[in-house]
């Protein structure tokens, strides 16, 4: 598996519930913010993908709430993807707090579509190493 990568999040009111509590779709939110400011960091962006043909797609999320969040708290939210082989992935992600206690755990598998074939693509990892200035961000 690779190193987590993170980005912060700071929770906004508009996202809390009448409990005031993060609401639960956002954490999904939260998770892709993280897998897609990965991507670009290690030099993909959306247009590289669509230029090769080619996106990544959710195949089954699992989301597990640990802790509350409420409005302001200050989070950051981890990405890391465990290869194996065939044709999918799957990425570990956390949602940690400031004092860097677990609020959520999530995780996500998920694939490359060829996107002229509707089909995932036999290795997700070498579009990865192929599309990637920094493929090492993956764990490749």
């Amino acid at each position: 598996m690779s190193k987590p990568f993170s980005v912060p999040v700071t929770v906004r009111g508009y996202e809390t519930d009448v409990q005031g509590h993060l609401n639960q779709a956002v954490y999904l939110n939260y998770a892709e913010h993280a897998r897609w400011s990965l991507l670009h960091a290690a030099g993909i962006s959306q247009a590289a993908l669509i230029g090769s043909g080619v996106g990544p797609v959710a195949l089954e999320t699992t989301i597990r709430y640990k802790r509350e969040l409420l409005a302001g708290d200050e989070v950051e939210v981890t990405c890391a993807f465990e290869w194996g082989g065939g044709k999918t992935f799957r990425i570990e992600q956390s949602v940690l707090k400031a004092d860097g206690t677990v609020a959520a755990e999530i995780t996500a598998v998920g694939g490359i579509l060829d996107l002229e074939k509707r089909r995932l693509v036999a290795d997700p990892a070498e579009v990865f190493k192929k599309l990637a200035a920094d493929p090492g961000m993956f764990g490749l």
